[in-house]
């Protein structure tokens, strides 16, 4: 296939998905505004309550560990006002849903046809769950609890999991938390040194990705490289500093500033 050609249909991809978000939103819209529940009804089409999890071209998170297809609101507006939402799950063989909670919702987990394990914290003070679910079992994760799964086999397993509001999001912590100003992480953790930190957060992976070492040897698997494509964007309230912002471009790193040196908050003028 010609750049050409894989560029166009890209792009006709890309439309795609813009115009099918853009319908949900309208949809979405009119049936939050609607009187009634009859109203509701009307505004739908039959298939308007039918989500295909196997073709979906929206609600997909994925990274080297697998992916994960969530019917939600924003993408099933038939769910509007009825309180539940729902994700499947794929975990390649040592795949992880790396830590990360949902703010607006309970979870519950169903184990398809191979075994993950579990942990969860709950509130400070709360002790660590941890879990081994087998096929035809099932976990809760309090809603705001920050939870992982992870696949211990060497064979791609299958999860689904309800949540009790339609849109229950989800908060990736090691995304969210690396994201904040690199010298409050730094400080946080004990003042480890800003390019320390920032260094850590530029490889972070993709919130599924490859799990524990021991799974990956048991398995005959290497890590390898991983997509890092959800690193919390910069602004300038969080930007990294510029000998930070230089290495992440290419741009050899000036050895004037040592990793435990303050640093600014930039300015919106700033070139990250």
């Amino acid at each position: 296939m010609s750049v050409f050609k894989f560029t166009l249909l890209s792009a006709l991809a890309v439309a795609a998905v813009d115009t099918v978000r853009a319908d949900s939103a309208s949809l979405v819209t009119s049936l939050k505004t609607a009187t009634n529940e009859v109203a509701k009804v009307n505004l739908l089409q039959d298939s308007d309550y039918v989500f295909d999890f196997f073709n979906a071209s929206t609600g997909i998170a994925s990274g080297s560990g697998g992916h994960a297809v969530a019917a939600s609101v924003s993408n099933f507006p038939a769910l509007v006002g009825q309180g539940v939402a729902m994700t499947v799950g794929f975990l390649e063989p040592c795949g992880m849903n790396t830590p990360h909670t949902h703010p607006r919702a309970t979870e519950i987990l169903y184990a398809v046809n191979g075994t993950l394990t579990s942990g969860t914290i709950g509130e400070n003070g709360s002790r660590f769950v941890f879990n081994t679910i087998s096929p035809g079992q099932a976990t809760v994760f309090p809603m705001g609890s920050v939870h992982y799964q992870a696949n211990e086999g060497c064979a791609p397993m299958t999860f689904v999991s309800a949540f009790n509001y339609e849109d229950p999001g989800t908060l990736s912590m090691a995304q969210r938390y690396l994201g904040l100003p690199p010298d409050v992480v730094a400080a946080s953790l004990g003042n480890l040194g800003v390019e320390d930190v920032v260094g850590i957060e530029a490889a972070l992976p993709d919130n599924f990705a490859l799990g524990r070492d021991e799974c990956l040897q048991r398995c005959g698997l290497t890590r390898g490289p991983q997509p890092s494509t959800q690193r919390q964007p910069r602004v300038a309230g969080n930007a990294l500093p510029p000998p930070a912002a230089s290495a992440a471009s290419g741009t050899p790193r000036s050895s004037a500033v040592s990793p435990r040196t303050p640093v600014r908050t930039l300015t919106c003028d700033d070139e990250l």
